[in-house]
């Protein structure tokens, strides 16, 4: 099975809220298998969110461009004209997010059978792609 991990796989891998250590413990186990999938946009994503100044556990540039680089083994999808097409379509369709309909027409072209993520409803299937929760 090929994984699409969302942002949010990512920021808990590096929390130190107490309250969130089972999700942490849970992403990184996720992360630990090289046989997963995101895009570009789910690396710009991270860098943004875990470096921001008002994060209370932010992470500096150099950590967080390492953990980029470490994720590139990942396949990596990129932002193009096939991904913003479908990126469309999904959200005409289901009414997500254009972000949200990014990440699962990034997923569908990977081949991807699921998102794990916690942004959209669990056991969804959206354009053949399974969302799943792993933090449930």
């Amino acid at each position: 099975m090929l994984p699409f991990f969302d942002t949010n796989v990512l920021l808990y891998s590096i929390g130190r809220n107490p309250a969130d250590g089972d999700k942490r413990e849970r992403a990184i186990s996720l992360l630990e298998d090289d046989s997963g999938a995101l895009s570009i946009q789910v690396l710009q994503e991270f860098y943004v969110q875990a470096t921001r100044a008002s994060r209370p556990d932010a992470i500096p540039h150099e950590l967080a461009t390492g953990l980029i680089e470490a994720w590139k083994r990942f396949r990596v999808q990129d932002m193009n004209l096939p991904v913003l097409d479908a990126a469309l379509q999904i959200r005409k369709s289901y009414g997500f997010s254009y972000w949200d309909s990014a990440i699962v027409a990034s997923a569908r072209i990977l081949g991807c059978e699921c998102v794990y993520t916690e942004d959209l409803a669990h056991g969804q299937v959206v354009a053949g792609v399974a969302m799943i929760n792993p933090f449930r």
